[in-house]
């Protein structure tokens, strides 16, 4: 077998040399974390999304864990080996872990949490190519696959694949199961207090395998619907968290307060991306040319610069930047609007006596004006330079507008879709035919088919070779934006906001939707 292994000796080096010539970690306190986010319950082996794992990976450990340079660091599994094939992956786990129960978490339990999360969370293809668990002992997991699945690891994470007690979530329905409200991990907090709409209280958890930490006693998550009185409560001090802060306005204003930190250090595994979505079985825009046409006539830089003030960088493809697999080797439709005209033109669809071609109704996810709305309204004036009449539809809610993008009700569609970290993860689903599903939102809404990109994810998906695996989704991106089943706009900015007297604030590619074991304050005064 070819080992890729960090023993805990090397973890524990790594931990030491990070504090040569620093204090140690004062001891104690609460971070009052603020969010606009009420989560539906905090199981994230069923429940993907930012409000859901945010306090689920506080509550429960993973098998690995990541840096912020994409490297996988030893968390419940203590070492890992990957058979030379890519088919198995055998798992060591550490022997003094205990969920917040007092049982001790074995590798029953890490089997049970993987086929949970393959039968039951929205990321299909995460753990499609696992064909069988093996647990030869209480501390050692093989993981068989039908296929090389190079994304395995960072699936791994805390995020994605939450270890649950089987004792607990394996009796009944686990959709409906009252631990998912009530939640039993081995993470560094347990579930306290869930006051549902208002707040989320986590507790240290004393017999936490890694000694030392948590640093902290208690985190709170404040929730705290509307936006703006979020704002004030940072303001005033009562908020000493906010996390996946995407807003360029609230951006602004929190910069200007010498009592915070602003930075979007982290969330490189996220990949937000925010794009404009075609329903690409719809007249006319089942013509690749007329979906051309409206990405020349889209001025990218305009929204990026003006409608979102600087701090949202451009995103030209269906993969962000800060992966290791993206390219910027695609047409950038730079903004031509004489061009878009002829396009038109020449693909018969002519001007009327009004001055308009067709008509087109555009959507958007209600609750975020700045890059939903806004850019809604900015497609009607700008596509009337082409003869394009554009009806902007709101919706009342977030399920109504789900449900009419699920069942192919709309044209042209602003939406907000991530990464999370691998291609296989959080990408294929939006380009890949088989995932038409209809009534499933983030799937394949544009019902976009392409037999050259289905070969591509394909191979990229059993390949281990990252270099191979970086030329297959290169041509897939070069393909993808020239077909355009969707104009990408921009990479929605992710910012953490935090009291300078905090230390240690998330950085990793996750962010905040990792543990919080060494966060702590400088000044022992909350």
């Amino acid at each position: 077998m070819h080992r890729l292994t960090l023993t805990t000796a090397l973890a524990a080096a790594i931990a030491s040399a990070s504090t040569v010539g620093h204090a140690a970690p004062k001891e104690g306190g609460t971070l009052v974390i603020g969010s606009t986010s009420t989560p539906r319950h905090f199981n994230g082996a069923i429940q993907s999304g930012i409000a859901t794992a945010v306090p689920s990976t506080q509550i429960f450990a993973s098998p690995l864990r990541y840096d912020d340079q994409w490297n996988p660091h030893p968390y419940l599994a203590k070492s890992w080996e990957v058979s030379k094939d890519g088919l198995t992956v055998t798992l060591h786990l550490v022997e003094n872990a205990k969920f917040h129960d007092e049982t001790p978490v074995t590798s029953e339990d890490v089997k049970f949490s993987i086929e949970t999360i393959k039968k039951n969370h929205p990321f299909k293809t995460m753990l499609q190519p696992v064909t069988s668990v093996e647990t030869p002992d209480a501390h050692t997991v093989v993981i068989h696959f039908d296929h090389p699945h190079p994304a395995f690891l960072l699936a791994m994470s805390p995020a994605l694949m939450p270890i649950l007690p089987e004792h607990v979530y394996g009796q009944g329905d686990i959709k409906t199961n009252p631990a998912n409200l009530k939640p039993v991990g081995s993470g560094p907090f347990e579930f306290d207090t869930y006051k549902q709409g208002e707040y989320i209280k986590l507790k240290k958890f004393d017999d936490f395998f890694i000694k030392g930490k948590p640093h902290l006693d208690n985190i709170v998550i404040q929730i705290i619907g509307d936006e703006n009185n979020l704002m004030l409560s940072t303001e005033r001090g009562d908020i000493d968290m906010v996390p996946f802060l995407s807003a360029v306005r609230d951006i602004e204003r929190l910069k200007k307060d010498d009592n915070l930190v602003v930075t979007d250090a982290g969330y490189d595994a996220i990949g937000p991306i925010n794009w404009l979505a075609f329903n690409t079985r719809k007249q006319p825009l089942d013509k690749v040319e007329v979906r051309q046409a409206i990405a020349y006539a889209v001025d990218r830089d305009f929204i990026v610069k003006k409608l979102l003030g600087g701090f949202a960088p451009e995103a030209t493809g269906p993969i962000v930047p800060e992966s290791p697999f993206y390219s910027g080797d695609v047409d950038k439709f730079a903004v031509d609007i004489d061009k878009a005209n002829q396009m038109l033109d020449d693909a018969g669809l002519k001007k009327g006596s009004d001055g308009s071609r067709f008509s087109l109704t555009v959507d958007y996810i209600p609750g975020d004006p700045e890059q939903q709305r806004n850019i809604a309204e900015y497609l009607r004036s700008q596509l009337r330079r082409v003869g394009i009449t554009v009806n902007v539809r709101s919706a009342p809610d977030f399920p109504t507008w789900a449900q009419r993008i699920s069942s192919y009700d709309f044209d042209m569609t602003m939406d907000n879709v991530y990464n999370w970290g691998d291609p296989i993860i959080g990408v294929d689903r939006t380009y890949i035919s088989s995932n038409i599903r209809p009534n499933v939102i983030w799937s394949n809404t544009q019902q976009y088919s392409n037999p050259k990109v289905d070969e591509l994810l394909e191979k990229a998906a059993t390949e281990t070779d990252p270099e191979k695996r970086a030329e297959l989704y290169k041509e897939f991106q070069k393909i993808v934006v020239g077909d355009v089943p969707i104009y990408f706009l921009n990479e929605t900015p992710m910012y953490t906001v935090y009291k300078k007297g905090l230390k240690n604030a998330p950085t990793s590619i996750w962010g905040a939707a990792s543990p919080l074991d060494d966060v702590y304050w400088d000044d022992g005064s909350n």
